[in-house]
């Protein structure tokens, strides 16, 4: 095992996942979470051992997984934040979609405290997550990405470096989760739609994969729908509060985001309807309730 040590704050699904890829890689890995369940799990299966107060000092990276700008800012500097009990020079790789001038409120503040903080959202889902294979966009000073690149390498298939300033790598990944997030609308859409033509989800997923109309949300969140398969590998719940962090974006620069704002009404209305909690694909039983469908293995 390599004696750099790093600590991972967050084991849900693109955490534990992005855990798991740290110690394949050899790195001394910690794993924290509110959820004491998923901490023992993950020392079950090879994460160190040890409460973070008497690590924090020996680590040379954090990296935070959470939901949120507002989870990232506790973690960081909230009642019991580590950001006070890392050692001058640690980098801080934080991952969550949050608005840039919130990843340039952290930068800031890191910095004053000698820490190297790197704007690092990242995309990929969690099977790529497990795998270590994320492209992950990235933002921040040389020395934080030299500190960090262990960390990174082992995450990652690719890691984009966007700027030596955070807000770059968050603004990236806006633009990433609105074009996601309106392609897996749209998806719902069409393959809906199609089903008034007697087009069957199935047949959908056949021939459009190998048509001008194919994207790379329709082949990953298709086939749940044609297997009736909602298992939350990236839930409903996430387009909300990624797309409301988009439209924040926009309306701050003036843009007019007009499909972004239909997509998200979709996922709100799947929300609200009690599928907040499913795959993301579930926005599509919001279009078949509307038209009267009965999507595959639905009862």
């Amino acid at each position: 095992m390599s004696d750099y040590q790093v600590a991972i704050f967050g084991l849900g699904a693109m955490g534990y996942g992005m855990a798991g890829a740290l110690v394949r890689a050899g790195l001394k890995t910690y794993g924290y979470d509110i959820n004491t369940d998923a901490m023992t799990r993950f020392q079950n299966e090879g994460g160190a051992l040890g409460a973070f107060q008497d690590v924090a000092a020996t680590l040379d990276a954090a990296v935070i997984v959470v939901v949120n700008a507002a989870q990232t800012e506790a973690v960081l500097f909230g009642a019991d934040g580590i950001a006070v009990k890392l050692a001058k020079g640690t980098a801080v790789v934080a991952c969550a979609t949050v608005a840039p001038d919130f990843a340039r409120s952290m930068e800031a503040r890191c910095a004053e405290l000698g820490l190297l903080y790197i704007d690092a959202p990242v995309s990929g889902g969690t099977i790529k997550a497990g795998e270590g294979t994320l492209s992950i966009l990235a933002a921040g000073v040389p020395e934080a990405f030299e500190k960090a690149a262990p960390v990174l390498d082992a995450m990652s298939a690719k890691v984009f470096r966007l700027g030596d300033a955070a807000g770059a790598g968050s603004s990236m990944k806006a633009v990433n989760q609105m074009l996601t997030g309106v392609q897996i609308a749209a998806m719902a859409e069409a393959m809906t739609f199609g089903m008034t033509q007697g087009v069957e989800p199935a047949q959908f997923l056949e021939v459009i994969t190998q048509c001008a109309g194919n994207s790379w949300a329709l082949e990953s969140r298709a086939p749940s729908i044609v297997n009736g398969d909602y298992r939350p590998l990236s839930a409903v719940d996430i387009w909300p509060k990624d797309l409301g962090i988009v439209l924040d974006i926009a309306k701050s620069a003036k843009f007019s985001a007009p499909i972004t704002a239909a997509a998200l009404q979709q996922y709100l209305a799947a929300s609200g309807s009690g599928l907040g909690g499913e795959h993301d694909s579930a926005v599509a039983k919001v279009y078949a309730r509307n038209a009267g469908l009965t999507l595959p293995k639905q009862t």
